[in-house]
């Protein structure tokens, strides 16, 4: 038996990274998800390897209403109802808070946080409805610490703890529970966005950081992101049935403290 059998659960973002690791896993626990995402191609591929009958990928746009209601019906059409939600989707951008346009401080805005708040909105009635559910939202360590570069991001992800709190006050007499994950620095595409694009980040750029994470992070690596769907995993079943409203640090032991060896 898997951990997730007979439940039905949302993941955005789902085309690649912690999104597409977390459909897969919760797949394989017995659950059947829907795949949300704006990079159809890769989108189409995850759920095709899960299974058509495991698995619905649809097209979304986290920060547009409609897009919302449509996943919403989606997973309604194909699977019957919704018992729980992933807000995995997100963006990054590196800039100096000073010299940061507002037309990319509002662009990560909506996505990161509007996105969040759209999707708590338009999936809670429905977990009522099926009984109770479970929210994960994705927030970042930089949402309970500054980090220079990243301040809009950075800004977004404190204001996802914040609708995390918020929501698990209002909606945990319908039985459903919202936590949030905060994430270190995570191998995926989107911390290395240079990656993805010719010219980008260069192979030396990438030993760098590689290093760097090997001096800061206690564990001494990156986090792989099928450590983060772990994550989405205990806190969408019942091994963690008695938790709501909290925030769960996943960034080998990078926020600990200073490390002066």
């Amino acid at each position: 038996m898997g951990k997730l059998d007979g439940r039905v659960v949302v993941i955005t973002g789902a085309a690649r990274g912690q999104g597409e690791q977390e459909a897969r896993l919760f797949a394989a626990e017995g659950a059947k998800v829907l795949l949300g995402d704006v990079l159809d191609e890769q989108g189409a591929a995850v759920a095709k390897e899960i299974g058509e009958d495991r698995a619905r990928y649809v097209r979304m746009d986290v920060g547009r209403e409609e897009d919302w209601a449509g996943a919403v019906a989606a997973a309604k059409e194909s699977f019957g109802h919704i018992d729980g939600l992933v807000n995995n989707a997100g963006i990054l951008r590196f800039n100096e808070l000073t010299a940061t346009p507002l037309e990319e401080f509002q662009q990560v805005v909506q996505v990161n946080q509007v996105g969040t708040f759209l999707g708590i909105r338009a999936v809670a009635p429905e977990l009522a409805a099926a009984g109770g559910g479970t929210i994960v939202n994705t927030s970042s360590c930089t949402g309970l610490t500054g980090m220079a570069y990243v301040g809009t991001y950075a800004a977004t992800k404190a204001a996802v703890l914040g609708l995390t709190r918020v929501a698990a006050l209002e909606l945990a007499a319908q039985g459903v529970r919202v936590n949030a994950m905060c994430p270190g620095a995570v191998d995926t595409p989107m911390a290395n966005p240079g990656l993805l694009e010719p010219g980008g980040v260069t192979e030396e750029a990438g030993e760098a950081m590689a290093a760097l994470y090997r001096r800061v992070v206690p564990l001494g690596r990156v986090g792989r992101p099928e450590e983060v769907a772990r994550l989405a995993l205990f806190l969408s079943c019942e091994d963690s049935s008695y938790i709501t409203g909290q925030p769960f640090v996943i960034d080998g032991g990078w926020m600990a403290g200073v490390n002066i060896l």
